[in-house]
């Protein structure tokens, strides 16, 4: 007999609910055993990208978005728009700073993901990311071991949690004030490629997890060959041999995150560089066999800027504010619980205030803070004012999964990656992993 629609429901509302951080593991574990029982698993994109550096197919851009609210019903438009699409290439992320102001943790993210996958019927892997797992430059500099532990906390946490696609951001420790490129880059492979290290310790045994790398931190100077070339040479001879290393890198052209924004709340249009964007993915691929380049800041761009990242071959593109300002700009997100919302704001991210910058500019800036405090009320808003909010998110989904072309891809999927199921041992948490058809009930 199949498990009551309204059970998962119920599952994934205590999940969220609960500030029991023993509670919410075990409803998360519960989560994740009827989602392998179902066959959706938990996967690594590694392969599917490294089939991509070796140029065995071309013309798609994987999207990779990132909830940061009402992520069950999100997730769930997600997964419709797969289907829908004959889709599977399509990442759930979350970056180190959302997991904070949004209170999501990964434990949580990741459940409520699979959970969405459960409810919607479908199968096969789930792409779950850690976005700008990031170095601190300021804590870096006080105390590099310091910072480097707290990476690898959230970096364990993570891959715990069943997120086996990471991406490392040490492109803070760019210093554009060395003459050479080599030295610019040089703490930004070295910690790429320790932390890289670490992850390839700490994965489940038969899982390669998915590493990204980042040569230019979003918002600054656009990136070139030379910086490409100096950190995927410095990398390589970082890493030890012998240890996969990345499959894709992130680089900058003109976007930043969250858009620029004008005084009257609107974004201000932005001039992204596609050359740029197809230069370095081509190189990418051709001489370090990676997936290629990964374009960042991207959702908050004009509609007609979308199909150019599948003709400039960008492998990736990451896509999180305008899903966040679509829920808060919906027509059917109650406008009392958005005064509410910035009463709160004004309060406790008073901090944040610029000289000369309008209300509207304000709350745009500072309004994802408030996403964590108000998560559970959020959450527990009617079930169809949560479903009218989400069809409106659902279309944009649609169609940018055209638009990147990440469409009729489920068989080049299914050819290259497999679904492994990961077991959690008790002893020294060592994880093993059973391979579908191989006792993975």
């Amino acid at each position: 007999m199949g498990r009551k629609p309204l059970e998962i429901d119920k599952i994934v509302m205590d999940l969220i609910m609960t500030d029991d951080v023993i509670l919410k593991k075990k409803l998360a574990k519960k989560i994740c055993d009827i989602a392998y029982k179902k066959g959706i698993y938990p996967s690594s994109i590694q392969d599917y990208y490294m089939a991509r550096g070796k140029e065995e197919f071309s013309g798609s851009t994987v999207p990779a978005i990132n909830i940061r609210s009402l992520t069950y019903d999100l997730a769930r438009a997600i997964f419709r728009v797969g289907k829908k699409n004959n889709s599977k290439t399509f990442i759930f992320e979350i970056a180190k700073s959302e997991m904070g102001y949004t209170a999501q943790p990964p434990v949580e993210y990741s459940a409520v993901i699979l959970a969405a996958a459960i409810k919607e019927n479908y199968s096969g892997p789930v792409f779950i990311q850690g976005d700008h797992f990031q170095a601190n430059l300021k804590k870096y500099k006080e105390n590099p071991d310091k910072e480097l532990e707290a990476l690898q906390t959230i970096i364990t946490e993570a891959i715990g949690a069943g997120f086996y696609n990471i991406d490392i951001d040490s492109s803070t420790l760019v210093d554009l004030s060395k003459p050479k490129v080599a030295d610019q880059q040089y703490l930004n492979y070295e910690v790429c490629a320790k932390l890289t290290q670490f992850i390839r310790r700490i994965e489940p045994k038969g899982i390669t997890v998915s590493v990204g790398g980042e040569i230019g931190e979003v918002g600054h100077q656009n990136s070139t060959p030379e910086d490409l070339r100096a950190f995927m040479n410095g990398f390589k001879q970082r890493l030890r041999k012998g240890l996969v290393g990345i499959s894709k890198i992130s680089i900058q052209t003109g976007t930043s995150h969250g858009g620029v924004v004008l005084p009257d709340g609107s974004i201000a249009q932005v001039k992204l560089d596609f050359e740029t964007l197809k230069n370095l993915s081509a190189l990418a691929r051709k001489e370090f066999s990676l997936g290629g380049a990964v374009q960042h800041g991207a959702s908050t761009l004009p509609e007609e800027a979308f199909h150019k990242f599948a003709e400039c071959e960008a492998c990736e593109v990451h896509l999180a504010t305008q899903f966040q300002n679509m829920i808060f700009d919906s027509k059917h997100f109650p406008v009392e619980l958005k005064k509410r919302i910035y009463d709160w704001l004004k309060v406790n991210a008073a901090n944040e205030t610029k000289v000369g910058e309008t209300e509207e500019q304000f709350f745009y800036k500072t309004r994802k803070k408030a996403l964590g405090p108000f998560k559970k009320e959020i959450m527990s808003l009617p079930q169809g004012l949560r479903d009218a909010i989400a069809a409106e998110i659902e279309n944009k989904f649609d169609f940018l999964f055209k638009q990147l072309n990440a469409v009729n891809n489920a068989a080049l999927v299914d050819k290259y990656v497999t679904l492994k199921r990961v077991i959690v041992r008790k002893r020294q948490d060592a994880a093993a992993v059973v391979h579908d058809g191989e006792g993975a009930d």
